[in-house]
C-alpha cells in the first residue's frame, strides 16, 4: 500500500513539474486581474507556481522557495537586492539560536534526562505513562523541533512498549501501544505552538505580519508565550483524555514497575558539568526571551529588561538567541579537554532548507504587498465582512487545519497569511484575529502520516495503521479548532490588546 502511494506521488510530482509552469504562463499571457497593474497578475502567477510545487513537493521545498529571487526581479515586482535581503533577518537568527541550544541539549544528553525524569515522576499506570510521555514530549518540543523531539521520544516509547509486552503479553499491550505512539506524535506538534521557536509557522507569522504591517506592535517571545501556553495546556489535556479513552487497556496492569524507568535513568550516570551549564544557559535563555519586552495585560505590568539599554528598540529575540549561542561556542567542556559546549560539526546540522523556506515565504509576502495582490484578494472576499468575526475565525482555522494535512505547515502558513492580511484590511477587521488562529491551525495536523514529520516517524514504526491516525486525528483536529478560536477571542484579545470592533491604526496605515 505504501509503495503504491509512493508511485502515485512520484507520478503527480513529475506531472506537476510541467503543469504548474504552464498554468502560470497561461495566467501571465491571458489574465489581467487588475487592469493598469500587471504586477498583480505576475505575482499571482508566481504564487500559483510556488503553491503547486510546495503542495506536491515536485521540487524540494527549499528550492521552490528560491523562485522569487529569480522571477520577482525579472517581472519587475521587487528588485534583486530587496528580495535577497528578505532571506536573512532577525527571525532567522531566532530560529538558528533556538536550534543551537537544542543541539547542545542533545549533544550532552540533557534532553533524554529531562524526559526520563518526568516519566519517573508520573508513575507506571496506563494513564500516568501516557501523561508522562506526553508531558516530556510537549515540554521538549517547545524548545526543540517537533521532528527532533519525536525522533528522541520514539525509541524511549518503544523500549517501554517492549517491556510491557514482555511483562503482560503482546495482545494486552497492542492497542495501548498505538495510543502511546500517537501521543508522542501529537504532543510534539502541540508543544511546538507554545513558543515562537517551537515550530516554524510561528516565526513565519512574526516576520510576515511585520512585512505587511510595518507599524504593527511587535509580537515578542514573551507575549506569544503568555497567549499560546493556555492553548497548549488545553490541547494537551484534550489529547490525553481522547487518547486514553480510545486506547486504554481493557485489563488492569500488575507486572510493570517504575524501576524500569529508574534503571534507564541510572544508565545516564551522574549529571555531567556540561549538562549543568547547558541547563543553566537554557533556563536563562527562556527567562531573557520571556521578559525582554514589557508584559502588559490590562492593569498587570512587568517591565522588560531591554529598557536598561540606551536603545531598547534595537534589541529583538534574535539578539538574545545569538547571545546564548555564542556562549555555547565560548564556554569550555568540563570533561573533554580542548572542546567547547558546542562545536561547528554539531551546528552544521541546522536545517538550512527550512531557513530558505522561511525566506521564500517572506519574499512572497513582500511581493503580495508591493504588487497589491493582498489587497486584490481582500477585495474579492469582501463579502465575508458581513460574517460575524468569531465565525470567520472559526471557518478560517477549520480550512487551514484540514489543508495542512496535505501540505507543509510552513508552506501553508506562508501562502495563506498574506491573503488573510488583505482580507482583514478590506473588511476592516484586526488582521491578528485571522492571522494568529491560522498560524496555530497550521500546526494542528493529526490525521495523516504525510501531514507532519512526527506523524511520519511513528507511522514508520509499522505499529500504526492510517485508519487509527485518521480516527483519532479528526477528533483532535475538531477539538483544536474550537480551542484555538475560543482562546483567541477570550484571551488573545487581552494579551495583544485587540478590540474586535475597532480596526487598528497600524493596519490602516499599511
Amino acid at each position: 500500500m505504501r509503495k503504491l502511494l509512493n508511485i502515485n506521488q512520484k507520478t503527480v510530482q513529475n506531472r506537476m513539474l510541467v503543469i504548474a509552469p504552464v498554468i502560470s504562463l497561461l495566467i501571465i499571457l491571458f489574465a489581467d486581474l487588475e487592469p493598469g497593474n500587471r504586477n498583480v497578475t505576475y505575482t499571482f502567477a508566481i504564487a500559483v507556481l510556488m503553491a503547486a510545487w510546495w503542495i506536491t513537493e515536485a521540487v524540494p521545498l527549499a528550492i521552490t522557495a528560491l523562485i522569487p529571487v529569480v522571477l520577482f526581479p525579472l517581472f519587475g515586482i521587487l528588485d534583486g537586492k530587496t528580495v535577497s535581503a528578505l532571506y536573512f533577518n532577525h527571525v532567522i537568527f531566532l530560529f538558528i539560536g533556538g536550534f543551537l541550544m537544542a543541539f547542545a541539549m542533545e549533544r550532552w544528553n540533557l534532553h533524554r534526562r529531562i524526559a526520563l525524569r518526568i516519566l519517573i515522576l508520573f508513575g507506571v499506570s496506563p494513564g500516568r505513562i501516557l501523561m508522562g510521555f506526553m508531558l516530556a514530549t510537549t515540554i521538549l518540543s517547545m524548545w526543540m523541533s517537533n521532528t527532533a523531539t519525536a525522533m528522541m521520544m520514539v525509541p524511549i516509547a518503544f523500549s517501554i512498549i517492549l517491556k510491557l509486552e514482555e511483562s503482560l503479553g503482546k495482545e494486552r499491550v497492542e492497542r495501548y501501544s498505538v495510543g502511546l505512539l500517537l501521543a508522542v506524535a501529537y504532543s510534539a506538534s502541540i508543544g511546538g505552538i507554545a513558543t515562537l521557536v517551537g515550530t516554524p509557522p510561528n516565526l513565519s507569522l512574526v516576520r510576515i505580519s511585520s512585512i505587511i504591517f510595518p507599524e504593527m506592535p511587535e509580537i515578542s517571545f514573551g507575549a506569544w508565550f503568555i497567549f499560546a501556553l493556555p492553548v497548549t495546556i488545553l490541547l494537551f489535556f484534550a489529547a490525553w483524555l481522547l487518547i486514553y479513552l480510545m486506547y486504554k487497556p481493557k485489563q488492569r496492569w500488575d507486572n510493570i514497575d517504575i524501576q524500569d524507568f529508574r534503571i534507564e535513568y541510572k544508565q545516564l550516570g551522574k549529571f555531567k558539568p556540561e549538562e549543568r551549564i547547558v541547563a543553566i544557559l537554557f533556563g536563562l535563555l527562556i527567562f531573557f526571551w520571556i521578559f525582554r519586552t514589557e508584559i502588559d495585560i490590562q492593569s498587570f505590568v512587568i517591565p522588560g529588561w531591554e529598557r536598561l539599554f540606551e536603545h531598547p528598540e534595537f534589541i529583538n529575540d534574535g539578539t538574545v538567541a545569538i547571545l546564548f549561542s555564542l556562549l555555547l561556542f565560548i564556554i569550555p567542556s568540563g570533561t573533554k579537554k580542548g572542546e567547547k559546549l558546542m562545536d561547528w560539526e554539531t551546528a552544521g546540522k541546522i536545517p538550512w532548507g527550512i531557513v530558505l523556506l522561511f525566506g521564500g515565504g517572506f519574499a512572497l509576502a513582500q511581493g503580495f504587498v508591493d504588487s497589491g495582490l493582498s489587497v486584490w484578494f481582500g477585495e474579492k472576499m469582501a463579502g465575508l465582512g458581513e460574517v460575524t468575526p468569531i465565525i470567520l475565525t472559526l471557518s478560517n482555522a477549520t480550512l487551514i487545519s484540514f489543508l495542512t494535512e496535505l501540505t507543509s505547515n510552513v508552506a501553508t502558513t506562508e501562502m495563506i497569511l498574506p491573503v488573510l492580511a488583505g482580507l482583514a484590511t478590506v473588511i476592516q477587521l484586526n488582521p491578528l484575529l485571522l492571522m494568529i488562529p491560522a498560524t496555530l491551525a497550521a500546526s494542528m495536523a493529526f490525521m495523516l502520516p504525510v501531514a507532519t514529520p512526527p506523524n511520519a516517524i511513528i507511522f514508520g514504526t509499522n505499529r500504526i495503521r492510517v485508519i487509527d491516525m485518521v480516527k483519532t486525528g479528526i477528533l483532535l483536529n475538531i477539538l483544536s479548532i474550537i480551542i484555538i478560536t475560543l482562546v483567541m477571542y477570550f484571551w488573545g484579545t487581552e494579551v495583544f490588546g485587540i478590540d474586535v470592533s475597532v480596526f487598528p491604526d497600524w493596519a490602516a496605515s499599511k
